[in-house]
């Protein structure tokens, strides 16, 4: 019903720049939240920033002044700016989206993408 697709990844030297784009696509409403999620090997996956339909938004602690969350909702996409890369930001990243399909569902349904590899090289 709801497809996200991840795009940006790739290979950055510490201190480099990526920008990380999800878009959504099928039937949708309203997305109330968007997310992106990362997994680096060994590790268990864990959610790096998100931002709600009205715009408030959250990062864990160690992207915190580096990474910037946005999202367009007319298009139904949104962006993960990533500055100041270091190799511990080395991981897949995934997107997500709590998708609401029509005005009449109560509930919100979550979706996810298919990852983007980053890699930062020390």
């Amino acid at each position: 019903q709801v497809q996200l697709v991840e795009s940006g990844g790739g290979v950055v030297q510490a201190g480099g720049s990526l920008r990380l784009s999800c878009a959504a696509s099928g039937r949708i409403f309203s997305i109330v939240v968007m997310g992106w999620y990362r997994q680096a090997p060994g590790n268990p996956r864990e959610l790096v920033a998100s931002i709600t339909g009205s715009g408030s938004t959250n990062y864990v602690d160690s992207v915190k002044g580096r990474f910037t969350i946005s999202r367009d909702n007319a298009k139904n996409t949104f962006n993960l700016q990533m500055n100041s890369l270091k190799p511990e930001d080395t991981a897949v990243y995934f997107c997500n989206a709590d998708v609401r399909p029509s005005s009449s569902s109560s509930s919100a349904f979550r979706y996810w993408g298919q990852g983007t590899l980053v890699t930062v090289s020390s």
